[in-house]
């Protein structure tokens, strides 16, 4: 396969305030993380709150600029490009935002949303642009003659991310990153918009970034996961593998406090224990140590490098193949 959209060692730094006037103080929003995203595949990033994890996302969309490290897209540096190069990208990689509410003009009908890509990106005319905005809300199973004229505030939480989705897919992009798509939705919208996702990738051969706090989602849509922690990248490897076989206490913590849909089992639910710490002062050593249950002086004093292990996987803890090898987390989720 060929990489699509590639990120080289990607830092993003921000200076902040401690309180009114307190000193300026660099915060590492993400440090040094390496992604590579190939045509037609899906990946899935995910963190909690904090982890740094939409920062990258939108620096892979060109919306930030990373304090140091490369973008690549298609081979040739995000940077560099210009002019019509711009266009082509900006075109050929889009979003759909957790908050369709904010992100959908309360002005505008669900057709002129839709319209205005299909016009600036794709060059069509009025009627013709009509015509393919009630396919696109066809395709995402939305009947155009009752939506067309629809405005968001018109729209349940499901169906205004079915527009938010028809909009991305508008300009027939080779890249969609999803950022939360669907954590604000209750649990039986939350399916059907994966199932809507995963078969417009599979008709498609669409790439997607899926970014996300829910290691319960990831299974329907992902091949491939990535791991952020306090800005830095984990674990990553091939779904299956990670579920069955973790190597990192963090990926292990959130499997483990993964909601199970069963109240027979919300026995197995275990809350990953302890706060994230603050980015402005993250702990020496493996970032994790604080909360890890594995933790010994080594983690306290030097960063673990990623190391590959078993079945294409690799992890940043001095102890990966230790904790690989007590297999998944012991939680509903893994009977």
């Amino acid at each position: 396969m060929t990489v699509l959209i590639e990120g080289r060692r990607l830092s993003r730094v921000f200076m902040v305030r401690s309180g009114w006037f307190g000193p300026r103080r660099p915060l590492r929003a993400v440090d040094d993380v390496s992604i590579a995203i190939e045509e037609g595949e899906t990946v899935a990033l995910v963190g909690e709150s904090g982890s740094g994890k939409s920062t990258l996302g939108r620096m892979l969309l060109g919306l930030l600029s990373p304090t140091s490290g490369e973008i690549l897209y298609g081979g040739h540096p995000l940077s560099a490009l210009a002019g019509e190069a711009w266009k082509r990208f900006r075109r050929e990689v889009q979003v759909v935002f957790q908050d369709t509410g904010a992100s959908l003009n309360p002005r505008k009908t669900v057709g002129s949303s839709l319209e205005v890509p299909l016009r600036y990106n794709l060059g069509l005319d009025g009627a013709a642009a009509r015509s393919r905005a009630a396919q696109l809300l066809d395709q995402v199973g939305l009947e155009p003659a009752v939506f067309l004229q629809r405005y968001p505030h018109e729209l349940s939480g499901g169906q205004r991310q079915r527009v938010g989705v028809a909009r991305a897919i508008a300009s027939r992009p080779r890249l969609v990153i999803a950022d939360e798509p669907v954590s604000a939705l209750d649990v039986s919208v939350r399916a059907q918009v994966l199932k809507l996702l995963h078969e417009i990738q599979e008709s498609t051969e669409l790439a997607e970034l899926f970014i996300t706090h829910d290691l319960g989602v990831v299974r329907a849509v992902a091949s491939r996961v990535l791991v952020m922690y306090l800005g830095a990248l984990v674990e990553q490897g091939p779904v299956e593998t990670l579920f069955a076989a973790p190597g990192h206490p963090y990926t292990r913590a959130l499997l483990a406090a993964t909601p199970v849909p069963d109240p027979t089992r919300r026995h197995g639910r275990r809350p990953l224990g302890g706060d994230i710490p603050s980015p402005l002062a993250p702990p020496p050593g493996c970032r994790f140590h604080p909360r890890c249950p594995f933790a010994q002086e080594v983690c306290r004093t030097t960063p673990p490098p990623l190391v590959e292990l078993a079945g294409g996987l690799a992890s940043a803890c001095h102890f990966a193949e230790d904790v690989q090898k007590l297999g998944p987390p012991k939680t509903a989720l893994a009977e």
